[in-house]
């Protein structure tokens, strides 16, 4: 029975130091980049608002994508976003209301800061939040009409990281980009197109490397 009892709390010790050791390694290996593919919904504002309630907007509709993080050091990361939603082209009308006349193609690309908040009572849940400045080309297709633009996009949003291992996990993000449709290029008329707040609700994979 002592043998027994020496053997078996052999094995424990060299179990648990195999895991403590497993365990520091992991911890030393800290992750350098992250990937994050995602798919998700954006509402779109309204591009041009004219007189008598008349508006021309995109309607809202499933935005794709994938972003990177680069990590600066613990809680910071420079990211990298790319991204493209396909919705209707709407134009408003008094009485008759939201009329689509046609399609209107987003790729929208932007980059930034992004800062991780620590959570002292959990280490599977991380959130963060990001900004940044970038693009979002239209192609705006009605009947014959094909017209694109290219207009700066201030981007701000966060969200939640949850881990299921230190390499893989899901996040949740919210992200606004800001910016104004550039009538003059897509049109050749010097409208004046209205900022707007471009709204991008996403969930997808965490991968850590």
């Amino acid at each position: 029975m002592t043998r027994i009892v020496v053997r078996t709390s052999a094995v424990a010790a060299m179990v648990l130091s195999v895991a403590g050791t497993a365990a520091a390694q992991q911890a030393a290996k800290a992750k350098v980049l992250d990937v994050s593919p995602y798919a998700g919904y954006m509402i779109f504002g309204k591009l041009f608002e004219g007189p008598i309630g008349t508006s021309i907007s995109t309607g809202s509709g499933p935005v794709y994508g994938a972003q990177a993080s680069l990590s600066l050091s613990k809680n910071v990361a420079v990211f990298g976003n790319v991204g493209y939603s396909n919705s209707d082209l709407e134009v408003g009308i008094p009485i008759l209301g939201g009329l689509d006349v046609g399609t209107s193609k987003a790729l929208i690309y932007d980059g930034g800061i992004e800062l991780k908040i620590p959570m002292a009572t959990s280490t599977v849940i991380s959130p963060f939040v990001q900004g940044g400045i970038g693009a979002i080309r239209y192609e705006v297709e009605s009947g014959i009409v094909n017209a694109t633009a290219t207009n700066v996009a201030y981007n701000f949003g966060g969200g939640l990281d949850v881990r299921f291992t230190p390499n893989l996990g899901m996040r949740l993000m919210a992200k606004d980009y800001l910016g104004k449709f550039d009538f003059k290029e897509a049109t050749s008329f010097d409208l004046k197109g209205k900022t707007t707040n471009n709204v991008a609700l996403t969930v997808g994979l965490n991968l850590g490397f």
